[in-house]
Order: C-alpha cells, then structure tokens, then sequence
C-alpha cells in the first residue's frame, strides 16, 4: 500500500502538472487575453487608399475594451478540461492519502511529508470548490496549480519519509483534532495566498504599471473580485486555525508535556502566523487601511506558514520537530 501511495502521488502531481499547461492555454487564448479579444471582436474594417490598391486595416484592440458575447471559444474548452484534470487530480491526491493511511494504520499526518501531502490536499479540494462556484476566477488555476507543484515537490525531495508508527507524543485523540483543524486551516490559507498575489499585480496593472510580473494582471480576474475572494477565504480559515493552534494544541500540550505553553519553535512560528492573519483581518476591517497594505500582510502571513512548515522543521529542533518522524 505505501508503493501505491507513491504511485499515486506521483500520478497527481502529473495530473497538476497537465491542469497547469491547459490552465495556461486558457489564460494566454481565452477570452480574457488579449489574443482571446482579438479573435473574438467584430472587424470595422476601413479602407486605405495605398499605392498597390485599398488594403483592410484593423482598428487596435485596447486591452481593457469590453467583450462582445461569444460563442464557447477554444480558450474557455481548454479552461474546462483544465479543471477536469484538477478534479482527477484531487482523486488521485486523495487516493495517494488514503492508501499511506492504511499503510501506517493511522491517520496521514505524522510527519513533515505527509503534513504537507494532506495541506496541499485541502487546498487543491477547496479551489475547486471556488472555481465551480465562481467560474469567472477559472484563469487563477494556472497559479493555483502551480503552487501545489511546487509544494508537492518539494514535498518530495526534501521531506519524504517512508511509512512507519507515530512517535509517542503523537499517539492521543487530540492528535486528529488538533492536527486536522491546523491542516485545513493551512490549507484554505495557502489557496487564499493565490488571489491574494493576483490582486495586488492586477491593481498595479490597472495603476498603469506595466513591467513584470503587473504584466500578467491583464488576463486575470477584476481586482475587486481577487480582493474579496482573498478576504473570504482568510476569514473562513482564521477561526479554525486559531482553534487547532491556540486552543487545541495548548490542552494537548498540557496533556502530554505537563504545561500549555512552552515556547518552542513550532509554537512561537505558529502563533505568528495566527498574529499576522489576525492583522489582516483587523485592517482588512478598518476603512483607513489600503486595501493593498492589508493584503500585502497576507501575504506575510502566508510567509510565516512557509516557515512554519519547512524553516522550523528543517533547521530547528524542537518537541514538535517531526521532518523525519515515521
């Protein structure tokens, strides 16, 4: 079972990889792209008197023109396939989990490889979620998808670890209730951070800027819509996360290691992740407050869960140091 859920996994990331090329067709020939509106436009064609005879001249296509109804074009259909190998994506994924967890007769989340197999699970799961309810954010997937590459292969050559017991101080029922909410948790926070980085490069797009990366903000959603989808998913992560990291892991604490709070790194990292998202929501809040000042600190949050994940584990040692546990 441990060789199918690498099988799996390894099966997944291709089908990530294949959803992110076709993403990318969809947001270079979509109707959003510039490629997509000038496929698309109706010609006014106007005559030139030139020297070989009248020749047809198009008038330029402005980038923020709007868009004429059409029909289901080329990009959209390759935005739909996309989305369907995302969803064999998430089966394998999911697959790759199941099987690890009867392998080791426990729950997935013993250690650093499998913490982020499951992350990464939740988050790939819940952009789905988004995507079929809101459509129109379809062309975030190439971004999305290419974050859960990433992480997974990182995942992969840093911190894999063959299938074995928990560690001793794993072995209680607060172990499902306090790692569960933190996965999820992180999980939602790491799909926020896509919309997150897309609105800040589609205002500064829509600002006049036009150097990278703000060049890519012309494919992507309105930055209103970016702003308020990154805003929502962050409020619906921050309740579970403040539970699984300042509630139930203090009582497992105490549980296991006789006190609630020892200021060890995996704590320290965690509770300013949990200060930092709590900013973001507070100026997220607060009319005086930018709305790209807030989600720049978002985006610093979702820093601090990278460091959390792969900064404390690697090269800290601690009681929750868990990079090589079985």
């Amino acid at each position: 079972m441990a060789e199918l859920s690498n099988q799996l996994m390894a099966a997944a990331v291709l089908a990530y990889l294949f959803a992110m090329v076709c993403y990318a067709g969809e947001y270079a020939f979509g109707k959003r792209s510039r490629v997509g509106r000038a496929a698309v436009r109706p010609v006014e064609a106007k005559q030139l008197v030139g020297a070989g005879g009248p020749v047809t001249s198009e008038p330029p296509v402005a980038d923020d023109a709007p868009i004429p109804p059409a029909k289901r074009g080329r990009g959209e259909l390759i935005g739909m396939i996309a989305v369907g190998i995302n969803v064999l994506a998430v089966l394998l994924h999911l697959g790759g989990l199941v099987t690890r967890g009867v392998a080791a007769d426990r729950m997935p989340w013993g250690n650093m490889y499998e913490y982020i197999l499951s992350t990464t699970f939740i988050a790939s799961a819940v952009w789905i979620g988004v995507v079929l309810r809101r459509p129109a954010v379809r062309h975030l997937g190439l971004f999305a998808s290419l974050a859960l590459v990433v992480m997974l292969g990182a995942a992969s050559m840093v911190a894999y670890t063959p299938v074995g017991p928990l560690v001793p101080a794993l072995n209680s029922y607060w172990f499902v209730i306090h790692v569960s909410t933190i996965i999820i948790g992180s999980g939602i926070f790491l799909i926020g951070a896509v919309p997150a980085a897309m609105f800040l490069i589609r205002n500064g797009y829509d600002e006049g800027k036009r150097r990278f990366p703000y060049t890519l903000g012309k494919h992507v959603p309105a930055a209103v819509t970016l702003e308020r989808l990154t805003f929502r998913l962050h409020a619906f992560a921050f309740p579970l996360f403040t539970f699984g990291a300042l509630i139930a892991g203090p009582i497992w604490a105490e549980a296991s290691w006789g006190r609630y709070w020892g200021w060890d790194p995996k704590e320290v990292w965690a509770f300013i992740s949990w200060v930092v998202y709590a900013g973001y929501l507070h100026a997220r809040a607060t009319p005086s407050v930018k709305r790209t000042v807030a989600t720049w600190i978002a985006l610093l949050g979702f820093v601090t869960m990278l460091m959390n994940l792969f900064g404390v584990n690697l090269f800290f040692e601690g009681l929750h140091s868990y990079a090589n546990a079985g």
